[in-house]
């Protein structure tokens, strides 16, 4: 705004100042006309270009006007000429620019020359084509300099979706998840069961701080695009918040809250993944398995508590509705492949390591083993499912099924003989589908299995006597979001393990149940408030049965 004014307000001034008096003034005024520039040069209210073009303009009028006058004032004019000119010989002396040496960027001046409208008009275009040229080419340099793999870039941050890290033609995700609660579990009472979830029959409340179903997550995932082929690398680690205790389970073991303990980690998740859009994905190595997995992804208790397991020494994880309404899918390592989505359906179906047989309901009041184990497998697990995902009138649809298949080889029990080489196919079904309208969320679900067990994979599955158990269980759950922060969430759910034919064990489980109620308040973006109320019953075969009651409080980070 300054320099806009001296271009308006100097030429005027100075030119109304100087062109009169230089026809008929003494020298003296042209000697100060010419300190006035500098004075104003030195003050910073003129470039040098400025004042050079002003002075040159002086010269060139004190000359015509010199040669107009009469003799005195011809010879007054030419010593008020010598003067400008000496100042003019003065600044060239200090090694300054001298008139004419080219413009300055800014205000431009033309010393004397008629006026072409045209040629500067055209200058004017060419000086903006120009800067216009180096603008373009400062934007390509910048943008290469932004593409170039030796600069880290960070994506748009999506809540939930973890941190993504662009390194040239790498993306590199980092996510998770922390929780903590605390939870208060009160026995109800009653006999123990084997196999059974409650712990109706311990006889003592207990108060803990713990994780909930999830322990806390920290997820690294690399992917990147190579000859057209999309490709990753996934490394997720689960510690939990309490002291871990070696056991069967490693990590899962019930916890030992004794003094000097540190807690487990659970490196749950290790593979690789490589396909195209038109093809589908191969995953290989360890990660969660096919059947099961849509039943505890959509369980609400997922974040929170649900049923405790040990509440009084507490591991990596609560049970939530596992063993309650659905088989734990585990994570287990796989070679499987997922189709793309076509029209709304996906199938998946993969080969996975075999899982052994497992007496997780212990023995009978004699010690005998109440299932039989198994150790040896010829053949993988087999799994595989379909979805199919589909919106009539604004109502969001899921529909998924799913089958397990392994043969369990060498079963070893009391009841039979190690030469007999006994094995069993075990088998499985489940189905389930989730619906969402506006603020309403329900699921329902459903699962048998002819040897498959109950809680986890081939738990209590075969008898002792070589036989076959059957199991199913089932659950249903609703939620409803009042506002995008505060939501309500009831659920019950049931699993029922049956005896193989000719078995009698009246201490082995026959239903696990409970009912959850929870809210959840959406603190932030980030952090969750869970508060829940969970009762979880055991029966057996025979007449004993417990129950207890848990509340639970707490908050899940999710990243």
């Amino acid at each position: 705004m300054a320099l806009r004014k001296r271009a308006l307000f100097l030429p005027a001034v100075v030119t109304a100042a100087a062109c009169a008096p230089f026809i008929t003034a003494p020298s003296a005024l042209a000697d100060d006309y010419s300190d006035l520039l500098d004075i104003l040069q030195a003050k910073g209210s003129l470039t040098k270009h400025e004042h050079d073009t002003l002075l040159a303009k002086h010269l060139s009028r004190a000359a015509s006007a010199a040669a107009a006058a009469p003799s005195g004032a011809t010879r007054a004019a030419s010593r008020s000429v010598r003067t400008a000119s000496a100042s003019v010989t003065r600044h060239a002396a200090q090694g300054r620019h001298a008139v004419g040496s080219g413009y300055e960027d800014g205000i431009r001046f033309d010393p004397g020359a008629p006026e072409d409208a045209s040629t500067r008009a055209q200058m004017a275009a060419d000086r903006a084509e120009a800067s216009a040229r180096s603008a373009q080419e400062a934007m390509l340099s910048t943008k290469n300099a932004l593409d170039s793999a030796s600069v880290v870039r960070v994506a748009k941050y999506v809540p939930g979706k973890g941190l993504t890290f662009k390194a040239g033609p790498i993306d590199i995700n980092f996510s998770g998840f922390v929780n903590g609660f605390y939870t208060y579990n009160s026995p109800a009472g009653g006999r123990p069961v084997a196999g059974g979830v409650s712990t109706g029959s311990s006889g003592f409340d207990s108060s803990s701080v713990r994780n909930g179903l999830l322990p806390a997550g920290f997820i690294l995932k690399l992917s990147t695009t190579q000859s057209g082929i999309d490709m990753s690398a996934v490394l997720g680690m689960y510690p939990g918040v309490d002291n871990a205790k070696n056991g069967a389970f490693n990590a899962n073991t019930g916890g030992s809250p004794v003094g000097l303990g540190t807690a487990g980690i659970d490196l749950r998740q290790v593979y690789v993944t490589v396909g195209t859009k038109s093809f589908g994905t191969v995953k290989i190595g360890r990660d969660l398995a096919i059947f099961g997995s849509d039943a505890i992804l959509n369980d609400a208790t997922l974040l929170s508590v649900g049923s405790t397991g040990s509440n009084a020494s507490p591991g990596n994880t609560s049970l939530g509705r596992i063993g309650v309404g659905y088989v734990y899918a585990d994570w287990i390592p796989q070679i499987s492949y997922m189709s793309p989505v076509y029209h709304g359906l996906q199938g998946s179906v993969g080969v996975f390591q075999p899982l052994d047989e497992f007496n997780f309901a212990g023995g009978d009041s004699s010690g005998r083993p109440l299932s039989a184990s198994s150790s040896q497998h010829s053949s993988p697990m087999v799994q595989g499912k379909g979805t199919y995902d589909f919106n009539i009138g604004g109502v969001q649809t899921r529909i998924w099924a799913s089958f397990l298949v392994q043969h369990q080889q060498a079963l070893t029990s009391p009841d039979l003989d190690a030469s007999s080489r006994r094995s069993a196919m075990v088998e499985a079904g489940e189905i389930g589908t989730k619906i969402t309208y506006k603020g309403f969320q329900g699921v329902a679900y459903y699962y048998r299995g002819s040897g498959l067990g109950t809680t986890g994979l081939f738990f209590d599955g075969i008898a002792n006597n070589g036989r076959k158990r059957a199991s199913e269980g089932y659950y249903v759950q609703a939620m409803y979001n009042f506002t995008k922060k505060f939501k309500l969430v009831g659920s019950y759910g049931v699993s029922n393990l049956y005896q193989a034919p000719g078995e009698n064990s009246t201490l082995l489980v026959r239903r696990n149940q409970s009912e959850v109620g929870a809210a959840y308040y959406s603190l932030t973006d980030w952090l969750n408030l869970v508060a829940e109320y969970a009762h979880t019953e055991s029966a057996a075969h025979g007449p004993n049965k417990e129950s207890d009651n848990s509340a639970s409080g707490g908050v899940i980070l999710l990243f």
